[in-house]
């Protein structure tokens, strides 16, 4: 992993005053200066996040007047752009006739899950409840209910949300985690539970022998396998070829349950998710982000054979805010928008352009540079290297590199995150002349990043 300080241009500072402003002031009295941890300088948003405005459609602005082709999209949930007419009035409409919360059950919610139903190929139910870290914390706890075991197999790299039983082996430093063959789990912050460590084995993502030794020596143990079926959450790394399908067919003969962690992938490159895209139907999805077209909601669902302790009521799967109708009226519009036919095939064209742009300009820098992603979502990995897993990640992606291309590509009206092991959302609104503009941007941008690397190295990169 190589890091180390970057300087923004030297008008950074001045075209962003009124967001320094409000960071120093919101400080003050919220923790940090912002509502998430993920939104601050110790994520990559150095030396301040942006503070903004207004956003429409493709676009944001933000406090200083700047106006940015939006790549961020609010880490994901911006599926369909910054307040779609439809699905925005599906929720106005929708709490003017009806109300926001009823702690009773009403036609809408069966609307909007019969719709997210017919969408993804393994649902045959699907229950709806607030942030990915709360579904994804339900169909663990599910999962073990189910098969009567304890132990739960998640990979490196891999991030599944805030809660104890998950919060382990994201970005986790490999000295600290030992060997990749078999690597320990590692919890990513303080308060978690040391003992909850004995209910986790972790692995390296796309690495079949130790999956396949794994379970050959302890699968009838194994409550449930969880993974990203696309890992998004360590920049982009794709599943290799029969990696899904080795995990479908063990956890189907140890008889575990293979839980799909769609909170990102989830209706971003196909309808029906990273499954339908794969051609793999796990017992267990979740799901957020895009599935409510920017508004705050979750889901967790499967067969109904995988819901059935939910459904008799011996598992309880409760909230006061679950199915409220903010939520199902923005999922019921959002699926509806993405049942238009070519929608998928013409964006995913959009950021196969966009991404394939990328690539080429900077090579043509000299820049070592390579893609990974589908379409609607991908990285920009600067490494001359594979990356198969986090270790690859870690210990050969640039992410100076990527950082100063960030700097040079957000005054320059291109938003996306900082950081290298996050990735770039192109919506189903994107068009484009936002793609011509950005391309024209990085070939801007990537000039100064191949410049800054030959003066402080004295050679190309």
């Amino acid at each position: 992993m190589t890091t180390q300080t970057t300087t923004f241009p030297a008008d950074f500072a001045a075209r962003t005053a009124a967001s320094a402003a409000l960071f120093e002031r919101a400080k003050r009295s919220v923790p940090g200066g912002a509502g998430s941890t993920a939104r601050l300088p110790r994520n990559g948003w150095e030396p301040y996040p942006l503070f903004i405005a207004d956003g429409e459609g493709s676009r944001i602005r933000d406090v200083d007047g700047h106006e940015y082709i939006d790549y961020l999209l609010g880490l994901g949930p911006m599926i369909l752009g910054h307040r779609h007419p439809g699905v925005t009035q599906a929720v106005v409409d929708a709490v003017r006739d009806l109300g926001t919360c009823f702690g009773l059950p009403y036609e809408l919610e069966i609307e909007a899950a019969e719709k997210v139903v017919a969408a993804v190929p393994s649902l045959e139910q699907v229950r709806f409840t607030n942030s990915g870290s709360e579904a994804v914390g339900t169909a663990v706890r599910l999962a073990r209910a189910t098969t009567g075991r304890r132990l739960v197999v998640r990979f490196e790299g891999h991030y599944h949300g805030w809660q104890d039983t998950v919060y382990w082996s994201n970005h986790v430093d490999p000295h600290r985690a030992g060997p990749a063959a078999h690597p320990r789990p590692v919890a990513m912050g303080p308060g978690v539970p040391a003992e909850l460590e004995d209910t986790l084995i972790v692995l390296s993502w796309n690495d079949p022998e130790s999956f396949a030794a794994l379970m050959a020596e302890r699968g009838d143990e194994v409550a449930a396998v969880l993974t990203e079926p696309a890992v998004f959450n360590t920049g982009c790394i794709l599943p290799e070829p029969g990696y899904l399908e080795l995990l479908r067919e063990l956890t189907r003969t140890h008889g575990a349950m293979l839980i799909f962690d769609e909170v990102i992938t989830g209706f971003r490159f196909a309808r029906g998710g990273a499954q339908e895209w794969f051609g793999i139907d796990p017992d267990l999805t979740t799901f957020a982000k895009g599935i409510g077209g920017g508004f705050p909601v979750a889901a967790v669902g499967g067969t109904r054979e995988a819901m059935r302790l939910v459904a008799d009521g011996t598992y309880s799967h409760s909230g006061t805010y679950n199915a409220n109708v903010v939520q199902c009226a923005a999922v019921s519009a959002t699926m509806d928008v993405l049942a238009q036919p070519g929608l998928y095939e013409r964006q995913r064209a959009l950021g196969d352009r966009l991404a394939r742009g990328l690539e080429a300009i900077a090579d043509e820098n000299g820049v070592p540079a390579h893609v990974t992603g589908i379409g609607t979502v991908f990285q920009l990995w600067f490494t001359d290297r594979e990356i198969r897993n986090w270790r690859d990640a870690a210990a050969h992606a640039r992410e100076d590199v990527f950082t100063r291309w960030y700097q040079e590509m957000v005054v320059r009206g291109v938003l996306f995150h900082p950081l290298q092991f996050e990735n770039l959302f192109v919506s189903l609104v994107h068009t484009d002349a936002d793609i011509d503009e950005t391309l024209n941007a990085a070939s801007d941008a990537m000039r100064v990043v191949a410049r800054d690397a030959v003066r402080t190295s004295g050679a190309a990169l």
